[in-house]
């Protein structure tokens, strides 16, 4: 369960985050020094999980049960706005992959990244040896499967558990990494895990993010739809419109 003492803002059934990106160092700086055995899951969340977990109990839970989930969605930010909240803007997946190298970088210490392709893998070791020198990281390709074995997450259990990681980065995108996270992370030896997606794709060159006039704009959705219009299209024609419904219901059913 979430028991954290940072704020957050309930939107629908989620306790989200109101922090700033930079505001996020505090939490997981204190998570890092923990010495507790627990790791804790940072997972994001926006319109479109919201709406996949409607009809995913095992991932609905995995977002309740995550201690921190970060408003990666516009839809989010003008849900909070509609309700008079406090979330003024996205905290993205690159955003906190971003804060925790800085904080390890300082800290001489250790990431590991759990997904992906080999290939995308080693693009991610070089460009880590570029720009965070400081920091050891080593990385673990799972087999590529909708489901796991038993033997597959032991495997996965002893490559984090041999290397010992202080972030552990997961993408196998959502909703599978939320789940494996949820159902795992009582097994793994780190101190912070967090379910990045994309962002593996994105700081391997693999997939090109928008630029930060529609960053800025609330706009990032635009140009990945039109460069990837029949993988995003359900999200902004299906989940968006579902989810601002949900979002006005609710209200009306608060007020």
């Amino acid at each position: 369960m979430n028991t954290t003492t940072f704020p957050t803002e309930r939107i629908l059934d989620y306790s989200v985050c109101t922090l700033k990106p930079a505001a996020l160092a505090p939490p997981v700086s204190q998570w890092l020094d923990a010495e507790d055995g627990r790791a804790r899951h940072i997972a994001c969340v926006n319109p479109h999980s919201v709406e996949v977990a409607r009809g995913d109990a095992a991932f609905k839970q995995a977002l309740q049960r995550a201690d921190m989930l970060i408003p990666d969605g516009v839809g989010i930010v003008y849900a909070s706005r509609f309700n008079d909240g406090d979330i003024t803007e996205r905290v993205t997946g690159f955003d906190l992959f971003q804060l925790a190298s800085e904080l390890l970088e300082a800290r001489k210490g250790r990431m590991m990244f759990l997904g992906s392709s080999e290939d995308v893998l080693a693009t991610i070791r070089k460009n880590m040896a570029r720009d965070y020198p400081g920091i050891t990281v080593e990385t673990h390709s799972p087999p590529y499967k909708p489901v796991f074995s038993d033997e597959d997450n032991a495997a996965m259990h002893g490559a984090v558990n041999a290397f010992g990681p202080d972030v552990l980065w997961v993408g196998m995108t959502a909703p599978k990494q939320e789940k494996w996270v949820e159902a795992n992370r009582a097994h793994l030896n780190t101190r912070v895990i967090g379910s990045i997606g994309a962002v593996f794709d994105f700081y391997a060159g693999r997939i090109q993010r928008p630029g930060k006039v529609w960053r800025d704009l609330g706009l990032e959705w635009l140009p990945r739809l039109v460069g990837e219009p029949r993988r995003l299209w359900r999200r902004m024609g299906i989940s968006a419109p579902l989810f601002v419904g949900a979002v006005l219901a609710d209200r009306f059913r608060r007020k």
